[in-house]
């Protein structure tokens, strides 16, 4: 399916102002700087924004206006390659997320590679999540209520903490939101279409900054998909982009998970190119895809899927 005349237009003025990595950009302070003209959403009104520490890692805690009582919580791990964005590039989609699910949302501002490469990255999520289960009720989150979301990047490292989590069994982390995840560094990724704003090349740039070694790819804590056993991990909701170099092997994962017995919901969003979650209230298309995410978050945490 082709770009609505809306959607594709908005995709070139992102062109226009996204740096060009692995081209005519290759240095990641540039595609930094590149990256910090951009404006985003700004998302609803707050009754709380919080900045702090959670163990060293900077975390940002949202908690929606209109709540009471302890509210279930999400843990937020931001995409942007590993390389790129931050907490405020986020802050619409936490906003959103907290306001339409109804939970207080802790976004983790973890290390970015070429400076601290894989696995700085992981084990920041990891540690925030943690934290989170640890400390958050006196923020007035749930603790036994908990999700780890993230887009891109940060779906790989959303599911490498659960992972993790599984793993030395702690944190208990009860859902998991992907959104068109990354889940295999060393994918050969053949699909490069021309209605993404992300492209193959572009991957490529991203993978040899964050990982020192072509063999860190091979962990499954960078890269999901290659994990011999997926049993035992939290429910989860996948979203994927029509539009996307990711779509193969988010796809792949989703599949992986329901063979090892993971209770697993899919929704591949026709229309979505790569990097609109969250930029809803500008392409209709993108709210789709937010519209899915907090449903899911609803009926797995708060027992219904009102949005």
């Amino acid at each position: 399916m082709t770009l609505d005349p809306y959607t594709a237009a908005f995709l070139r003025r992102m062109r226009a102002t996204h740096p060009d990595l692995g081209a005519t950009v290759t240095d990641p302070d540039q595609a930094r700087r590149i990256q910090d003209r951009a404006r985003y959403p700004r998302g609803p009104e707050m009754a709380q924004v919080t900045n702090l520490t959670a163990d060293g890692v900077p975390v940002r805690i949202y908690r929606p206006a209109g709540s009471t009582g302890p509210l279930p919580v999400v843990v937020y791990l931001h995409g942007g390659g590993w390389v790129l964005c931050g907490l405020d590039t986020h802050d619409g989609v936490c906003r959103q997320l907290a306001d339409r699910a109804k939970v207080l949302v802790v976004s983790v501002d973890y290390r970015l590679a070429p400076e601290h490469p894989f696995p700085a990255a992981p084990d920041d999520a990891y540690t925030a999540t943690c934290w989170v289960q640890r400390r958050v009720a006196q923020w007035g989150g749930d603790p036994d209520r908990l999700a780890v979301a993230g887009d891109s990047a940060g779906g790989a490292l959303a599911a490498a903490t659960c992972l993790r989590a599984r793993d030395l069994d702690f944190p208990r982390i009860a859902y998991q939101l992907l959104v068109y995840p990354v889940t295999d560094c060393l994918a050969p990724r053949t699909r490069d279409d021309t209605h993404s704003l992300l492209t193959a090349e572009h991957m490529r740039w991203y993978v040899a900054r964050y990982l020192r070694h072509t063999s860190d790819g091979e962990h499954p804590y960078a890269s999901p998909l290659r994990a011999p056993d997926l049993g035992g991990l939290p429910p989860a909701l996948v979203l994927l982009a029509e539009h996307d170099p990711l779509r193969d092997e988010g796809e792949a994962y989703a599949l992986r998970l329901a063979e090892h017995g993971v209770p697993v919901e899919t929704h591949l969003v026709e229309g979505l190119f790569h990097g609109l979650f969250g930029l809803g209230d500008l392409v209709p298309v993108g709210r789709r895809a937010e519209t899915l995410a907090v449903a899911g978050l609803r009926a797995a945490l708060r027992g219904d899927a009102h949005v």
